[in-house]
């Protein structure tokens, strides 16, 4: 997993319209908080952090005054029908430390042959990683799968130095058999007509 470095600005002014202000100059304000340390607020530029983002669970190397940190996403809050970005939250990290995060499940393979439906039941895994080390997603093969057939958390094979925190009995994947829709049963009339 790529570190990826941004520049980020002390904020001093807060609220809403100091809010504004930051995002019309084409930039993001955000909060760091984490292992015991008071939560600083800051402004990001914002192009460089929406790419950023485009990477699931991404590291940020963040510069702010000098000082080298490393954060990843907690909560990134989008404007509902522009889609730009309002506000991030970011985690600190250290390297080394183990955090939780939500891994993408990706599906890969044929069914066997019949008419079947692969029903995601879960599109995330919680899982520990170390947090320069954290996988972008996991992949499951469905390969030869038949109607029945199911796929439980502890049967997802996951990158080594990660560790599955959701409960290992749930189902991720389940195979389903297709339904055909039932002929529409014919009226007494219609039966008299024919």
């Amino acid at each position: 997993m790529a570190e990826i470095k941004l520049a980020a600005d002390i904020r001093t002014e807060f609220g809403k319209g100091a809010a504004r202000t930051v995002r019309r100059e084409n930039k993001v304000p955000g909060v760091i908080y984490g292992h015991g340390t008071e939560p600083v607020h800051v402004t990001l530029p914002g192009h460089e952090l929406l790419l950023a983002l485009r990477t699931p669970n991404v590291l940020l190397s963040l510069d702010i005054d000098g000082k080298n940190e490393l954060a990843i996403p907690k909560a990134v809050q989008r404007d509902a029908i522009k889609g730009y970005l309002v506000h991030v939250d970011l985690l600190l990290v250290k390297r080394g430390e183990k955090v939780t995060v939500e891994v993408a499940v990706e599906t890969e393979g044929d069914l066997a042959p019949g008419s079947f439906l692969v029903e995601n039941v879960l599109n995330t895994l919680s899982v520990e990683a170390e947090a320069t080390h954290i996988p972008t997603s996991v992949t499951v093969s469905i390969a030869g799968l038949e109607a029945g057939d199911a796929i439980h958390a502890k049967d997802v094979t996951l990158p080594s130095g990660t560790t599955l925190v959701t409960d290992p009995d749930a189902v991720v994947i389940q195979i389903l058999a297709a339904q055909a829709e039932e002929p529409a049963a014919e009226t007494e009339e219609e039966a008299a007509e024919a």
